[in-house]
């Protein structure tokens, strides 16, 4: 969820005497899978301007599972949930950067799944594509010397894409909701939630419009991250 090459000024030449540099392993690529010792921990009526949603807050055994759920409708009735599977990003959802695609992304899951029947917006603290949120400032401030989302985080030492779904899988069990409508641009997500036992029927796309700011990043998903974009 980091952003495009073209806004900001030059790279500095001395940028890699202030960021602490780590060497990429195959070890940090994706984290290791372990048994998660899910529970939900509280659940509340939440109405918002999409509709009246459930949400439940789970945690897992792992520092970074944790996660909410707002869930709409009936999960075990005829129809198959319509789910999105969102990273945090507090730029984009929250402080609204236009370097992303992510609060657009959010939103649009929000009303379509407030339409449909059933379904469940999934939030998870994947800052960054799994880097957190200092690193992806570190990845911003080198996008702002020219290189894409994808070269800021490798040379800051991660994986392109660092998050995992197994964890997002559990939550969807925990639900019920093993047999789902994805809403989602990514292959990836797609394969991991299917190898984590979710069979995802369709894939629903979630491209709201580009903008012009956005459009280098989202190029940069397409071409290097395999994501399905259209016009871009």
């Amino acid at each position: 969820m980091t952003a495009p090459a073209e806004i900001g000024a030059k790279q500095s030449p001395c940028y890699t005497s202030r960021f602490a540099m780590r060497a990429k392993s195959r070890q940090e690529t994706k984290p290791k899978r372990k048994a998660s010792g899910l529970r939900m921990v509280a659940h509340a009526a939440l109405p918002t301007r999409y509709g009246r949603f459930t949400i439940y807050g789970f945690q897992g055994r792992g520092a970074q599972e944790e996660a909410v759920a707002l869930v709409r409708g009936n999960l075990n009735g005829k129809s198959v949930p319509l789910v999105r599977v969102h990273s945090q990003c507090l730029t984009g959802d929250v402080l609204t950067s236009l370097r992303c695609d992510c609060r657009a992304q959010l939103e649009l899951s929000m009303k379509k799944i407030g339409q449909a029947s059933s379904g469940i917006l999934l939030y998870l603290p994947q800052e960054g594509r799994g880097i957190g949120l200092m690193n992806k400032l570190r990845a911003y401030e080198l996008q702002d010397g020219g290189m894409d989302t994808v070269e800021a985080n490798e040379t800051l030492g991660f994986a392109a894409d660092a998050r995992d779904y197994n964890f997002s899988a559990q939550i969807l069990k925990k639900l019920g909701a093993t047999k789902i409508r994805l809403l989602s641009n990514n292959p990836e997500k797609v394969r991991q939630l299917e190898s984590s036992g979710i069979r995802v029927v369709e894939r629903v796309p979630c491209q709201p419009r580009v903008s012009k700011i956005s459009r280098g990043y989202l190029k940069t998903k397409k071409r290097k991250m395999g994501h399905l974009l259209k016009g871009v």
